[in-house]
């Protein structure tokens, strides 16, 4: 039987968002020593620690179709860019990508809405 065309690239991203998540739960693991998390730790978060958390962060705020928007983070700051439906959408965006810890500043000038 033959696979759909269609079936892989899905089957890919669901392995890498698997995998994603994977990492942060062992990330949010409590060390032996302090029982603390390593998110609650004093120790800086790496930029692209700070992309995986605000992408997470879109694909959980309701009324944000996070597959349109890019996000780069260079020295804790989040550029992000894409088009989405509304000017709330747009809003929600910033507000979530600003609630991650490490994100010095957003810059959202390449983040329009369509209407």
């Amino acid at each position: 039987m033959k696979t759909p065309n269609r079936t892989l690239p899905v089957l890919a991203l669901a392995s890498i968002l698997s995998l994603g998540c994977a990492s942060l739960a062992a990330a949010q693991a409590p060390t032996a020593a302090t029982g603390e998390t390593a998110m609650d730790s004093n120790q800086p978060v790496t930029d692209s620690w700070i992309t995986t958390k605000v992408k997470s962060e879109l694909a959980t705020t309701e009324g944000v179709k996070s597959m349109n928007i890019s996000v780069k983070t260079v020295d804790g700051v989040v550029t992000l860019t894409g088009v989405l439906a509304t000017d709330i959408a747009v809003k929600k965006a910033v507000a979530a990508a600003q609630s991650v810890k490490g994100v010095k500043s957003v810059d959202a000038a390449g983040l329009k809405s369509k209407g």
